[in-house]
């Protein structure tokens, strides 16, 4: 990959595997754009939909949201992996379907890397942008143990918790790709570096990654 030219960097990641944080590291490192937030902000714009409801369907099985933002928004808490209330009723929007929702987030995402380098962290990235000339995929990935662990510290929630919490995160967010990619985000092929945080701090990792692309 060209630095001296306009590049994309999509990472993937696994929840509580830290890649998030690299990501911003690195966009930093690189002084470009880092995208995270920015497209649940622009879908929830353009479909209608408050914080406060998005933090209420994140646990929905049933309907197109919970595809959408297991994909798409921060982390639930464990309190909101079940259950809903009025504002969830008020919010459903039985006319919006998860195809719907991967077409505007692909359009968002095609806009974001077209204005010029950036960071891409999550999302569907790594397939959305296939096409995309000068551009790097990355994985970011830990032992479950690791990943309980981060998760129960940030989250304060029981190891248990973690554990489910971290099983229903990695199996919704893997149909999503898999209903509208055809292909599994596990898939190794997907992209061109992969990287354990085990024994790696979160600055490593972004050193790793400058010297890869430097070559």
């Amino acid at each position: 990959m060209n630095t001296s030219e306009k590049f994309v960097i999509t990472i993937s990641r696994e929840l509580g595997s830290g890649g998030r944080t690299v990501g911003r590291k690195l966009a930093e490192a690189l002084d470009v754009r880092y995208s995270d937030k920015e497209l649940v902000h622009e879908l929830m714009k353009r479909f209608n939909l408050t914080v406060s409801g998005i933090e209420k369907l994140k646990g929905e099985k049933k309907t197109w949201i919970s595809d959408f933002l297991q994909m798409v928004a921060p982390v639930p808490k464990m309190s909101l992996l079940t259950g809903y209330d009025d504002k969830y009723v008020a919010e459903f929007r039985p006319d919006v379907s998860s195809a719907d929702i991967f077409k505007a987030e692909s359009e968002i995402l095609k806009a974001i890397a077209a204005e010029g380098s950036c960071v891409i962290a999550g999302r569907s990235g790594f397939f959305v942008l296939r096409d995309c000339p000068n551009k790097l995929d990355i994985f970011i990935t830990a032992s479950r143990e690791h990943r309980i662990e981060r998760v129960s510290r940030k989250q304060n929630l029981t190891p248990e918790q973690a554990g489910i919490l971290i099983d229903k995160i990695d199996k919704d967010r893997n149909t999503y790709i898999k209903n509208f990619a055809g292909v599994s985000r596990y898939d190794l092929r997907n992209y061109q570096l992969v990287l354990n945080m085990d024994t790696l701090s979160e600055d490593k990792a972004v050193e790793l990654i400058l010297s890869y692309i430097k070559g």
